[in-house]
């Protein structure tokens, strides 16, 4: 069976030239970076031409690396006692904004993602493209292209907070009346800034600091080989 993401690695830099700035084919996917200033120009080139024809966008998501490649995870200088002996509680969501983390493989910091079909040729694509301006996250909308994106670029705009420049209807789509940030962003508080309540005396829903929630480090259930499974199978066995 031909590789068929090699064919089409191989037709991309063709097409994209100088605009194509990573390609990386993996596990039969291939996914590509863009400019930002070249981001809507290499859309209509993925669907209009002949031998990309990427006629479908299925999906588009904003990502924000802030804090990419850290943990909560401190190994080097922890007791052994506790299930919670390696917590730092200092991740996205738990700092001041003079003290929140930076990436450590990329300083860029918002990004979108589309994934492209062709269904005419059955081939698959990944597009990516980093904001230029981490204060004000801006990338062109691609509704003129693909219509269906709309809805996909007004959740993005809800969530991370980016703008995309030319869309007809950019407001939220997710979030209540009156929202205050974007919960998706890695500096977005785990518990909110505000929780909602019914007033009695006032016969209407009120806003409120958050004072019912305290804010935690949520620590997955690891299963570890110690002395007692090794015990109780042993039991089990005799």
């Amino acid at each position: 069976m031909p590789d068929t993401s090699t064919a089409l690695s191989d037709r991309l830099r063709a097409r994209l030239g100088d605009k194509l700035q990573t390609l990386r084919a993996e596990h039969g996917e291939v996914t590509i970076e863009v400019g930002s200033d070249n981001w809507l120009e290499v859309a209509r080139l993925l669907r209009d031409d002949a031998e990309l024809r990427f006629d479908t966008c299925v999906d588009l998501c904003g990502v924000d690396y802030l804090g990419f490649g850290q943990d909560e995870w401190d190994t080097d200088d922890v007791s052994d006692e506790g299930f919670s002996r390696g917590i730092e509680g200092a991740g996205p969501g738990r700092f001041t904004w003079e003290e929140r983390p930076r990436p450590a493989s990329d300083p860029r910091r918002f990004a979108v993602v589309i994934h492209l079909l062709s269904v005419e040729l059955n081939q698959r694509l990944r597009v990516r493209t980093f904001c230029a301006d981490d204060s004000l996250p801006v990338v062109a909308s691609l509704t003129e292209i693909w219509p269906g994106l709309n809805w996909f670029e007004r959740e993005a705009f809800d969530l991370f907070g980016i703008v995309f420049e030319g869309h007809p209807d950019l407001r939220r789509i997710l979030t209540d009346y009156g929202f205050v940030g974007h919960p998706f962003r890695k500096d977005f508080p785990l518990i909110g800034n505000v929780e909602v309540r019914f007033d009695a005396e006032k016969g209407r829903v009120v806003y409120e600091p958050v004072t019912s929630v305290e804010p935690r480090v949520l620590v997955p259930r690891v299963v570890r080989e110690d002395s007692r499974y090794q015990q109780s199978r042993a039991e089990q066995g005799s």
